[in-house]
């Protein structure tokens, strides 16, 4: 089953901040969860944090890269990206 994947308006402003190096490691995150889903136990640095709630490090060091994204509806299969920035900001 294939997932939908959005950007929140906020996520979509602040992708286009983060440099090419991460926006490529964002897309290539996006296909991932599109092809299998949100829980992506295969990336290095990911985590669920809440229920329906999980964030991925895309670039640790100074600064520290994240993405975070939300189950909206699990049962048509829908991911919202809600924040793609510098982890110091990161909503959790």
């Amino acid at each position: 089953m294939v997932w939908t994947v959005a950007y929140s308006r906020k996520a979509a402003k602040l992708r286009e901040k983060v440099p090419e190096r991460v926006k490529s490691m964002i897309d290539a995150l996006i296909i991932d969860i599109r092809a299998t889903g949100p829980v992506r136990g295969d990336w290095p640095n990911y985590s669920k944090l809440s229920d329906g709630l999980h964030h991925c490090h895309l670039k640790k060091g100074q600064p520290t890269y994240v993405a975070v994204w939300q189950i909206i509806e699990n049962k048509v299969h829908i991911v919202e990206i809600i924040y793609v920035g510098t982890h110091e900001k990161a909503p959790y």
